[in-house]
């Protein structure tokens, strides 16, 4: 897979810098209680109101943030830090934590956009030289008691291939929770070994047309995070193995109009999977891992193109591109 050189990251971050502020289009998951409730995006999210929706916008200042620390010498970098400044500040994230706090948000991006929070978060508390992470931090806590109290209800994990599925979030309120909230990441192994630890040979559909996550990917990715080494080696032999579905229906996905935003989907799901076979190899022997990440660079390859293509990809794909690249 192509490394992640200062060049990749340029054309990364110029991406995302070019829409995190750019407000419209923009498509709001806002449940309205009065009339009252009619305001613009940046009247709603004054950090998080550009990238066409809420999430986008927070994982695009992930892969910023990321960006930045990675090659704090890019021409990008000082540009990437004076923004930040001037998105998370006191009021502008006072303002975010009170409509999360809204009757009316109780789903509000539950569980994806919580998640990148979560991961964008504690890529902030690595930036030492900036007050970033003292911003976010209350925003966080709130959507990591949002977890806390949704995880006990789900009765059923979420499986599809789009925003809900519920291993890809809690792989990385996972990570989050490793540093911040030890009874959050007992509370998440916990969840995923009740709930995944059983699954036998995966047999399912893995492809939906707006997909851009592998529901079983996702679900392995999660249980490496939370089994030990051992344990996670046999487990992934039992649920995708050998001559199995990696094998005969794992392969790159095509977009076929990429101006359409669900169809555009498909390409996150290429990128995605290409994080998941990545971060994953490592915990297998060869020669099965070498096939992982052989498998990856096919997937990571397909969409690579796709990351400053169409806006209807371009506000998203290069979050899960720089996943992919920073696996193992």
């Amino acid at each position: 897979m192509k490394a992640l050189d200062e060049p990749l990251a340029c054309r990364f971050a110029r991406t995302a810098l070019g829409h995190v502020g750019q407000e419209y289009p923009n498509s709001l998951g806002h449940v309205m209680g009065s009339d009252a409730d009619a305001k613009t995006p940046r009247e709603l999210h004054p950090a998080f109101y550009g990238s066409f929706d809420w999430h986008s916008c927070v994982h695009s200042w992930w892969t910023l943030l990321t960006l930045r620390r990675l090659f704090p010498d890019a021409p990008e970098a000082t540009q990437i830090a004076d923004l930040a400044d001037e998105t998370f500040t006191t009021d502008k994230l006072a303002a975010e934590l009170s409509y999360a706090r809204r009757p009316e948000s109780r789903g509000f991006e539950r569980p994806y956009g919580w998640a990148w929070l979560l991961y964008l978060h504690l890529e902030s508390s690595r930036h030492a030289d900036r007050d970033w992470a003292t911003s976010l931090e209350p925003l966080a806590h709130h959507f990591a008691t949002g977890f806390a109290d949704y995880l006990p209800k789900l009765t059923w994990p979420i499986t599809t291939g789009t925003h809900a599925n519920t291993a890809f979030a809690l792989t990385l309120a996972d990570d989050w929770a490793d540093a911040f909230d030890p009874d959050l990441k007992e509370l998440i192994a916990d969840y995923a070994q009740a709930n995944f630890g059983d699954l036998k040979e995966y047999r399912g559909w893995d492809i939906g047309g707006d997909s851009f996550l592998s529901p079983v990917l996702s679900v392995a990715l999660l249980m490496q995070r939370v089994m030990p080494p051992d344990d996670f080696a046999g487990w992934f032999d039992r649920v995708l193995p050998e001559g199995g579905w990696l094998q005969t229906s794992c392969a790159p996905v095509t977009v076929s109009d990429p101006t359409d935003g669900k169809m555009a989907h498909l390409d996150g799901l290429n990128l995605s999977r290409a994080w998941t076979l990545h971060s994953i190899a490592p915990s297998l022997g060869n020669p099965r891992a070498d096939k992982l990440r052989a498998l990856a660079d096919e997937h990571f390859a397909a969409s690579l193109e796709a990351i400053d293509g169409d806006y209807m990809g371009s506000h998203w794909l290069a979050s899960f591109a720089l996943l992919a690249l920073l696996a193992e």
